[in-house]
């Protein structure tokens, strides 16, 4: 198939999958004698893997090792489960993060009279050292 159709199929943008082919994280798509890409089941099924690893916040080198480990009949399952349990603490770390952010705006914004006079809490606290 094209590379459109592969994109259709797999949910990933025609330009994601140049890039993932320019980084390696897949092989290049072999040319039609017209010069289209010409892409496999086996290829789609590998952009759906790439696709889901991202829905679930891993960065890209560790779907390398995702994508290592899946085609690794010989892997331990105790690796996949490393890479797993570390993004989800690293998830973690941020939604925290994030919910501190909203606590201190929605905070902010409390004391804000939100009217037509200049004064602002929430200018002061940007403009702090």
């Amino acid at each position: 198939m094209k590379i459109g159709e592969a994109a259709a199929a797999s949910g990933i943008s025609q330009r994601m999958i140049r890039h993932y082919e320019t980084i390696g994280l897949i092989t290049p798509a072999p040319r039609r004698d017209s010069g289209y890409r010409d892409y496999s089941d086996a290829d789609v099924h590998r952009l759906r893997f790439i696709a889901n690893a991202r829905d679930l916040g891993f960065p890209i080198d560790e779907i390398g090792q995702l994508l290592a480990l899946w085609s690794d009949r010989d892997r331990a399952s105790a690796d996949v489960k490393r890479l797993a349990t570390a993004r989800a603490a690293e998830l973690h770390r941020k939604a925290v993060a994030l919910e501190a952010m909203r606590k201190t705006l929605l905070e902010l914004a409390e004391r804000c009279h939100g009217d037509d006079r200049p004064e602002c809490p929430i200018i002061e606290a940007l403009q702090r050292d």
